[in-house]
């Protein structure tokens, strides 16, 4: 039913605006206006850089074989876009790790600090938000977007230090947003708050009878009390409803117990974070979300995939040192097989209300804080977006040529209905955002 018909049929029967969001609800008139496809967002992050020669496709265009890296995600390279020649052009204070990390998705400067970095001048935080929260608040401004949380930051893996090689979502100049790295307290956060409410919903009805048993026993006066007292109840409980008016659509996933944040469970650690993930978007808790796999700098031991060496270390050595090479190819393969986690529990979820899936309308980032490790360098970051929901043309590579990366979180936020003009560095936008229909 299109808008006038539906303004004549309201005309009609004379219904006030009190019923309107009631009526207008109802699918057996068919007068809901249609909603918009949720849009969801997950940036994903691994450090210390990529092996350029097994990562990037051999040239522009569609994709046909992948490079070993990116292997795993063979099953969804025509879901895939690969953007080769983005460069992190923030310069200022702070070394290349600094800058990589801190500077990747906010595309400003860092403030000048104290912490000191490799060769390079110390440095503070960013000196604005990250595209993740810039989208977040965005869609949280608007009731049809709004969501419990508005955006979820998921770690692996990720310590306790604070500091720029440690945090890339930040919710505004000088204000590092920590990532969640421990499961058990990501599931406190989304979880435990329900139960709470309901254990208040339990003490409420009690405290009603309470109140109802006594009301004949005392005075007018006390009466009265016992009546502003029961308003106040009515009012904690429509909070309460409030609060909860979104029932779990899906249950929380049940956690294997006793898993330590330490390195050597990160695999399993990560299967866990991934799967609260994917429930907290199932049940709408949030658009937007990140996915930390340890930090710039980072000094992961990958025992699991047999070796021992150090990540960080290993990204330095050179490139005719065949067996570290190997062992980074290693690793990178084994951060595309947990994006393909990723990618396959959203591709088997369905889509509340639709007949599609949540991988339909989700678009994953993956990124990395330096195009490669042993040089430090910012440009070439490794930019791959798998998933739908944004309107890019995928299931191909693009070439550019040392493109500031600005300009592609300006397309991320365009593609949301956030048509803001610069993101980051003003300058660093020209050309507006990065075409990618």
């Amino acid at each position: 039913m299109n808008a006038m018909h539906r303004r004549q049929f309201i005309e009609r029967l004379g219904l006030s605006a009190a019923a309107l969001p009631f009526i207008l609800g109802l699918p057996s008139l068919g007068l809901a206006a249609p909603a918009r496809p949720r849009q969801r967002l997950v940036i994903m992050f691994s450090p210390n850089g990529t092996v350029p020669q097994d990562f990037w496709p051999d040239e522009a265009g569609e994709l046909s074989k992948l490079k070993p890296i990116l292997s795993p995600l063979e099953p969804f390279k025509d879901r895939m876009l690969v953007l080769h020649g983005l460069s992190n052009k923030v310069r200022g204070d702070g070394d290349g790790h600094m800058r990589g990390m801190s500077c990747l998705l906010t595309g400003i400067e860092l403030f000048p600090g104290n912490i000191q970095g490799g060769s390079d001048t110390p440095a503070g935080w960013a000196k604005g938000p990250s595209i993740d929260q810039e989208i977040k608040q965005f869609l949280q401004s608007r009731e049809e977007t709004r969501t419990r949380f508005g955006s979820l930051e998921f770690g692996v893996g990720v310590t306790d230090r604070a500091d720029p090689w440690t945090r890339m979502s930040y919710a505004g100049p000088n204000q590092p947003v920590a990532p969640i790295s421990d499961p058990y307290q990501m599931y406190q956060k989304l979880y435990g708050q329900l139960r709470d409410r309901e254990n208040l919903r339990s003490i409420l009805d009690d405290v009603r009878g309470d109140l109802r048993k006594v009301r004949q026993l005392v005075s007018a006066e006390d009466r009265r009390m016992i009546e502003q007292h029961e308003s106040l109840v009515r009012q904690m409980e429509n909070e309460i409803a409030d609060a909860t008016h979104r029932k779990l659509r899906v249950a929380p996933p049940a956690l294997e117990t006793g898993v330590a944040d330490q390195n050597d469970n990160v695999p399993r650690l990560s299967r866990m974070q991934i799967d609260l993930l994917v429930n907290s978007f199932v049940n709408d808790m949030a658009r937007v979300a990140t996915l930390q796999y340890t930090k710039s700098v980072g000094q992961a031991r990958m025992n699991w995939l047999g070796v021992s060496d150090n990540h960080h270390s290993l990204s330095h050595e050179p490139d005719k040192d065949t067996t570290a090479q190997e062992k980074l190819v290693k690793i990178n393969t084994w951060f595309a097989g947990e994006l393909r986690y990723l990618v396959e529990k959203l591709a088997n979820t369905p889509e509340p209300g639709d007949t599609g899936s949540l991988f339909d309308n989700t678009l994953i980032v993956w990124t990395n804080e330096l195009g490669k490790g042993s040089s430090h360098t910012l440009d070439n970051i490794p930019f791959v977006l798998l998933g739908g929901g944004f309107g890019f043309k995928l299931g191909r590579t693009l070439q550019f040529d040392k493109i500031a990366h600005n300009r592609f979180h300006l397309a991320l936020a365009h593609a949301v209905g956030h048509r803001i003009e610069a993101f980051g560095k003003r300058e660093l936008c020209d050309g507006g955002p990065l075409s990618l229909s």
